[in-house]
């Protein structure tokens, strides 16, 4: 027994199945208590459709092989009814259904038979919705893995987009950053080598300073001898006594005072002359450390653009830095994403072999049918032959009979001239057979 058939399902379940899954909503328990060949028809059609057996232009035939028919008009209902019965019996068939589906079930059906095989029908389409009510989930689920798919690669290929536009920028930017290393070492080298000129003009500024100090010392002491020359000068002249003895005495003390004056007199002009001239030399520096001040100033705004090119330098490696580590997270990205690609690969392969067996499973079926049709072409063929042959001898006998029909034609034509002659052979007769009798 097929598992399919049984248990026969009672005449309330069928009514409710076909109508809740919209099979047949108009069948009632009268409809499958006395089932004419019309519902039956009907209900066979719609449960193939049902199951994908059958399509409504499967019932309609078509008018090149109409004409092959003799006469058309009495097989455009029966076609589409031996059709039906066909598919009825293989789909009855195939589901090993211990009573077999006879031309009688389809034209007189009986209500038992009829219960029967459309249990058997319902219950493998019960089968078949389990079926694929546990096989959506799958197809679901295989649908979103299909679409994950697509949009990981969709992501891969911005990622990769990505990677290049950064590798590009990076090769652009490579020439700017050699030459940035190339000027900030030129400018590392300017500073020292004005750092030194810096250390040697502070040397000098401090040499200077330290010969100005002393003398301004040299000047004071100079000052303050022609005050105190002044001074005893004065004195001096205070003491001025009227003998001549103490006055030339004290003329030629105050000669000698004199010349002593006179002398740091010189002395504090030639010192003056001397301070003059360190002031000159003095002015000179100062012109010469201003003009040097200038140029470390210059130099100063230099060392800042290149501490700003450092920092332009380090901002940058820090972005290359960055850049590296999110190369390397795209990397690892890139990794995870070709796992999962794999995997996908791998479940595809598997589905691909699921589908691959059910399409040499089906091509089996196809090949089973293909033969069976293969050998119902060659029954019919045979068929065909006989009916040609017999086609020919109702031909041979209605050309025979036609040609009787014609010679008994012909013969009836002659038997009525032949009787038209006696007739008149008699009427002449009688004519003459008149003229010669007395009339009484």
């Amino acid at each position: 027994m097929s598992r399919f058939e049984y248990p026969r399902l009672t005449r309330s379940e069928i009514l409710s199945f076909l109508v809740d899954s919209q099979i047949f909503s108009n069948v009632t328990a009268h409809h499958l208590a006395d089932p004419t060949p019309d519902f039956v028809a009907d209900l066979y059609t719609q449960l193939l459709i049902y199951l994908d057996s059958f399509q409504e232009e499967d019932g309609q035939m078509e008018f090149a092989a109409l004409e092959q028919l003799e006469n058309p008009d009495f097989h455009v209902e029966m076609v589409p009814r031996m059709n039906l019965y066909s598919r009825v019996k293989e789909v009855v068939a195939s589901l090993h259904c211990p009573t077999q589906f006879t031309v009688k079930d389809l034209l007189k059906p009986n209500a038992e038979r009829t219960e029967i095989f459309v249990s058997a029908i319902l219950n493998f389409c019960f089968h078949k919705d389990n079926k694929m009510n546990l096989l959506k989930p799958i197809v679901e689920e295989l649908n979103l893995l299909d679409e994950q798919q697509k949009e990981w690669e969709a992501k891969l290929s911005q990622l990769n987009a990505e990677i290049a536009e950064y590798n590009e920028a990076r090769e652009r930017e490579l020439p700017l950053v050699q030459e940035v290393d190339r000027e900030l070492k030129e400018l590392r080298q300017t500073i020292s080598e004005l750092n030194n000129h810096q250390m040697s003009l502070r040397t000098t500024y401090r040499k200077l300073k330290d010969m100005t100090i002393e003398m301004d010392a040299k000047i004071f002491n100079a000052e303050h001898e022609l005050v105190q020359s002044v001074q005893v000068n004065a004195e001096l002249r205070s003491k001025i006594v009227q003998s001549p003895d103490k006055l030339q005495g004290s003329l030629e003390e105050k000669k000698l005072v004199r010349e002593d004056a006179k002398n740091a007199e010189n002395l504090a002009k030639r010192s003056f002359e001397d301070k003059n001239a360190v002031m000159e030399v003095f002015t000179k520096v100062s012109k010469k450390l201003s003009k040097h001040l200038m140029v470390m100033q210059k130099i100063q705004e230099q060392v800042n653009s290149a501490k700003a090119i450092d920092k332009d330098f380090k901002a940058l490696k820090s972005k290359l830095s960055d850049d590296g580590i999110l190369d390397k997270s795209h990397d690892a990205n890139l990794i995870e994403l070709q796992g999962r690609e794999e995997q996908l690969d791998q479940l595809r392969k598997q589905v691909e072999k699921e589908s691959h067996a059910k399409c040499e499973e089906a091509t089996r079926e196809f090949n089973n049918v293909k033969m069976e049709i293969k050998s119902r072409k060659q029954e019919l063929e045979e068929r065909q032959r006989k009916v040609e042959s017999v086609v020919g001898e109702v031909d041979s006998i209605t050309s025979s009979t036609n040609s009787i029909r014609e010679s008994c034609a012909a013969e009836q034509q002659e038997l009525l001239r032949r009787c038209e002659d006696i007739m008149k052979e008699f009427h002449q007769y009688s004519h003459s057979i008149g003229a010669v009798l007395p009339i009484a």
